[in-house]
């Protein structure tokens, strides 16, 4: 048994960690137990060790004519990102995102959900919101009270960027310097049935509060469409095969 664990895959690993991880996540409000702090761990050291060469990625070169320097991809009819499907259960689906040079997935949100990302090529940028208070009533009801937790920059060098249904639930992910690609886990998947639905935001205004010595920004978001210059495409999934 133990040596069938050792020569399984790592995105096998990674697939069968989710899973336990996820099948019992604490929701919003909830604090987290020690088992699922454990199996968290776990998954946060396996994700951090994953590479392209392990899901048979080759990197992408910069797009000849890529948005920001010709015409926008999306203009020539090509997806300015694209997703392959690796798995999918009812507890979490995974995947992997590729970003065209200078792609952007618009500041969106994870209703109810967890979710880790982790960069295998290139560089992104991720900006993060919670919402101030999921309660607040708002003048409007398309209008979210929020605040910018964080914005940094990440590579197949850094750890994994982590959500949850509290904490840098509403995000955006811009490639930077060229093309790029993440391995992607949310828990549980997106299901408009269940209330799992994806909305998009845009930021209408933002204002400095302190609060002690801690500054943060202060925003306002407004709920859109989604934006006309981005969709997602579909890619095969060249990895290794992940059975569950």
């Amino acid at each position: 048994m133990l040596r069938k664990l050792y020569m399984a895959s790592i995105v096998q690993r990674i697939a069968r960690q989710a899973l336990a991880t996820y099948r019992s996540p604490p929701r919003l409000g909830e604090e987290a137990g020690t088992t699922y702090l454990d199996n968290h761990n776990k998954l946060r050291g396996l994700m951090a060790e994953v590479r392209a060469a392990d899901l048979k990625l080759v990197p992408r070169r910069a797009d000849c004519c890529s948005p920001g320097v010709h015409a926008p991809s999306y203009v020539r009819g090509i997806p300015p990102v694209t997703y392959m499907h690796i798995c999918e259960t009812n507890h979490f689906s995974m995947g992997v995102f590729l970003l065209k040079t200078g792609a952007s997935i618009p500041l969106h949100d994870h209703p109810g959900m967890h979710g880790m990302l982790k960069v295998v090529y290139g560089k992104v940028r991720i900006s993060c919101f919670d919402r101030v208070d999921p309660m607040d009533p708002s003048p409007v009801d398309a209008l979210r009270r929020s605040v910018l937790r964080s914005t940094g920059e990440y590579t197949e060098e850094s750890g994994p960027c982590v959500l949850s249904p509290g904490r840098d639930n509403l995000h955006q992910i811009d490639a930077v310097d060229g093309p790029t690609a993440f391995l992607d886990i949310l828990a549980p998947p997106y299901d408009p049935d269940d209330g799992r639905d994806c909305h998009y935001y845009r930021v209408l205004s933002a204002t400095e509060v302190k609060h002690g010595e801690l500054k943060e920004k202060e925003v306002w978001l407004l709920e859109v469409s989604q934006p006309p210059d981005f969709w997602c495409g579909g890619e095969p999934y060249p990895g290794p095969e992940v059975s569950l």
